[in-house]
């Protein structure tokens, strides 16, 4: 069985660090990772994507995908090639914060999350992709809390350490603000 998450924003959201952070914590837990980060020719403000397929066995799907099962979704712009990939059902996890793009509520499962807000409240909104990597990670337990620190902690270089305590924050808050809402991302699905 395998998953593709995307994680969508504007670049200088943190969205390529959330998804190698997502890969390494999957490998910590021996399961197998593929990922692809794309983004615009601007450092910030252009588009980036992080594309993270990860399976408990050998995977399949390429690390392009025409058709995923997750997104997280920091900001609106570039929504429309994101939203053109989902399957019915997929897991829309938003951040509330500044998403004001349309959503269909019947289409999707949508668990809305202020990340902007909660990273501002770790100490920088920069934050925010992992706020919401941490409410991901609570409500689909796709990886344990444990693997997902130590991904963090593995992903950054020792020239960034200084920014592993808020880091751990961001990620905690997301966790901690996660809805009760659950979509186990382990349990088998029915063929769409």
């Amino acid at each position: 069985m395998e998953r593709e998450i995307v994680i969508t924003g504007i670049g200088g959201q943190g969205i390529q660090l959330a998804g190698q952070i997502l890969a390494r914590a999957a490998v910590a837990e021996d399961r197998e990772v593929m990922m692809l980060g794309t983004y615009g020719g601007t450092m910030r403000g252009g588009n980036t994507e992080s594309t993270i397929i990860i399976g408990d066995g050998p995977l399949i799907s390429p690390p392009i995908v025409s058709r995923i099962g997750t997104a997280l979704v920091m900001h609106h712009q570039f929504w429309a090639t994101t939203q053109a990939k989902l399957r019915p059902q997929s897991l829309l996890m938003v951040n509330s914060s500044l998403f004001e793009g349309e959503l269909d509520r019947d289409a999707h499962r949508i668990v809305e999350i202020p990340a902007t807000e909660r990273a501002d409240e770790a100490g920088s909104s920069l934050a925010g992709a992992l706020v919401l990597l941490g409410a991901y990670v609570r409500v689909t337990e796709i990886v344990g809390f444990g693997a997902l620190i130590q991904g963090l902690q593995d992903s950054l270089p020792a020239y960034r350490s200084q920014h592993l305590p808020l880091n751990e924050k961001a990620i905690k808050l997301g966790y901690d603000s996660a809805p009760t809402t659950r979509a186990p991302a382990w349990i088998e699905e029915a063929p769409s």
